[in-house]
This record gives C-alpha cells, structure tokens and sequence, in this order.
C-alpha cells in the first residue's frame, strides 16, 4: 500500500461529517484529491438536485484530500484549517459528483515554506462536476497549516 493510499483510507474515516454526508474518497495524490458524491433523498433539496451544502461538504472534503496529499506522511506533523472559502453554482447539479482538487502552488513549495517558517498558507482550487463531465460547482478553499 502506497503512503496516498494509507492517507485516502485514513480520509475516509476521520471526517465524521463527510462520512454523513456519504462522501467517497476517491484518490488522494501529490497535492491533488477527488472524492465523489452520489445524490440521495439526504442530500437532495425541493427541486430534486443536489444541496448545496452537500456539494460544499463534497467540495471542501476534495480540498482536504488535496492538502493530506501534500503534505505525505508529515500530514501527522501539521495542524491544518480552513480558514475560508468560495464557492460558485455553476449548473444544477444532479446524480453523480465528482470533485477534484488541486493545489494552487506546487506541493514541494507548500512543504519549504511550511519548514522553514513552521506555518504555511495556501489555496486549493476544485472542481465539481456531473456523470456528463460538465462543471457544475468552482470552489476555491483556503488553508492555514501550523506543524502541531
């Protein structure tokens, strides 16, 4: 079993709300994640597509993986927390999600700085998108990252 593939399984079971939810952990690699949503009743809203805030859930768990990715197996040494967030509906949503996840600057460069200043900030930009392949939500999260 390969580090990302510790760190995805890992993924699937510290985040209680995600788990909720019934986000999927995809993939988790050098600062890039994909987890996926299937729609159900739970995280549907009155005009049958998915909520919002179960795409933000998707969202913000794909950025997650992004960031664990990073940061290898020094994931154990940092703290890390989102410190904001924006997100953009693009297109109704229905079925099926895909969010993928991306740093906004390379990982060697997040872990240098987060070296040698003991803190690291950064963005991680990700894409929601439907069976079809389509864009459905551009979210962009935030992340501040402190060795624990």
């Amino acid at each position: 079993m390969t580090p990302y593939e510790m760190i995805r399984a890992q993924l699937s079971k510290v985040v209680p709300f995600a788990n909720y939810v019934g986000v999927e952990v995809i993939e988790v690699g050098d600062g890039t994640g994909i987890t996926a949503l299937d729609q159900r009743e739970e995280t549907s809203n009155h005009i049958q597509s998915q909520h919002a805030g179960a795409m933000f859930t998707l969202g913000e768990a794909a950025s997650g993986a992004a960031l664990a990715g990073t940061f290898g197996p020094m994931i154990f040494q940092a703290r890390p927390v989102a410190s904001g967030a924006t997100i953009s509906y693009v297109k109704i949503a229905k079925g099926r999600l895909e969010a993928h996840a991306k740093t906004d600057r390379p990982g060697a460069d997040v872990l240098k700085e987060f070296e040698a200043e003991g803190k690291v900030a950064f963005d991680i930009n990700v894409d929601i998108r439907d069976a079809e392949g389509d864009t459905v939500v551009a979210m962009t999260v935030g992340w501040h990252v402190r060795k624990a």
